[in-house]
């Protein structure tokens, strides 16, 4: 099995700056190459304390001149929100000459409505427009030339510079977290990343449409479905239950805040129709049961009660990655390097035996 540590930027923090914030980030990051992880995630979210990772080839290409051998991952680059194709493909090839082969990609559509009002993208062309953009970057890296004349990014062909130098095959992950996104990022030879929410019978619907449409586009079965987890490993059952009723409610009620999930909005919306299910789920249980709920579908506990929620999972869905977020609600940074340091210790090198 392989496995992710996964920046966060989350500044929960009380009155710390977001300079400072970013900076402590950063030195975390650092770490994960030396406890075994085997790739350094970075997402893509604007605005709000929830998370502010809002470049992650920026933040990347710094953690790149400061590793060796870890692979750097965006997880992922949102797609609609970017207007021009050739200028995303543009900076996948940079990456890939900065860190000479060690750079994975992931794909997403977004899902956060005031990130698409601020970026003045329709919610309801999200779909559309994920779907000519990721054709448009698959191509551009097979070709090392970008052309579109879909309605969204027209372009004219041009060729890419640097050019492309590494292939996709095996790097190219796609977040679903709808049944509508399972069946559309399998059109590409993609992998399928979801950030656990509920219990793992849940998400396996999802995962099985992602899987069967697959087969039907690649006539070969899908790599490991990479799961996303907010985590925290201390040896004390005790200790880490306390830290998760503070600090995993107060990320978790800071994720609602941020999608507006137990709005009813996303019902209405063409593609986030799932997400009203969802919304209703989550209101028919009320806040704090929802925040509960959440809790313990995540991956915490002392080493061996992590790994029993992770061979559970498996038992499951079958094979796997796990990418783990250690640094979120303002979780101390002491907690989250003594947290990290253990996982190192007693999760990571029994996982690798996977």
């Amino acid at each position: 099995m392989q496995v992710g540590y996964m920046m966060f930027l989350s500044n929960l923090h009380d009155n710390m700056p977001d300079d400072v914030m970013v900076r402590n980030e950063l030195e975390i990051a650092e770490l994960a190459e030396g406890l075994g992880y085997d790739t350094i995630y970075c997402p893509e979210h604007h605005f709000e304390d929830y998370s502010m990772a809002v470049d992650s080839h920026q933040i990347l290409s710094y953690l790149a001149a400061r590793t060796e051998s870890i692979k750097l991952g965006s997880a992922c680059i949102v797609l609609p929100w970017w207007t021009q194709p050739a200028r995303v493909l543009g900076r996948i090839t940079t990456m890939d000459a900065l860190t000479n082969g060690r750079y994975v990609l992931g794909f997403a559509r977004g899902l956060a409505r005031k990130e698409f009002e601020v970026f003045g993208i329709p919610m309801e062309e999200s779909r559309g427009r994920f779907d000519e953009m990721a054709s448009m970057i698959v191509k551009g890296m097979e070709t090392g030339i970008v052309q579109g004349d879909g309605p969204f990014f027209p372009t004219p062909e041009t060729e890419i510079r640097p050019r492309p130098s590494i292939a996709l095959k095996d790097r190219l992950f796609s977040v679903a977290m709808s049944p509508d996104s399972a069946k559309q990022i399998a059109v590409n030879d993609t992998r399928m990343m979801t950030f656990v929410q509920f219990a793992m019978e849940k998400h396996l619907g999802n995962i099985n449409i992602f899987r069967e449409e697959y087969r039907k586009n690649h006539n070969k079965e899908p790599g490991p479905t990479l799961l996303v987890d907010f985590t925290y490993c201390h040896e004390d059952a005790g200790h880490v239950e306390k830290m998760m009723q503070k600090y995993m409610a107060a990320n978790y009620v800071s994720l609602l805040k941020h999608y507006e999930f137990m709005a009813d909005y996303h019902k209405e919306l063409k593609g986030y129709e799932a997400y009203g299910e969802s919304a209703k789920f989550l209101n028919s249980l009320g806040l704090e049961d929802a925040v509960q709920d959440y809790i313990k579908h995540q991956a915490w506990g002392t080493p061996q009660q992590i790994l029993d929620k992770l061979e559970a999972r498996k038992a499951i869905i079958g094979d796997f990655e796990w990418n783990s977020i250690t640094s979120y609600a303002g979780l101390p940074y002491s907690e989250v390097r003594s947290s990290m340091q253990l996982l190192g210790e007693k999760v990571i090198p029994e996982l690798k035996t996977w």
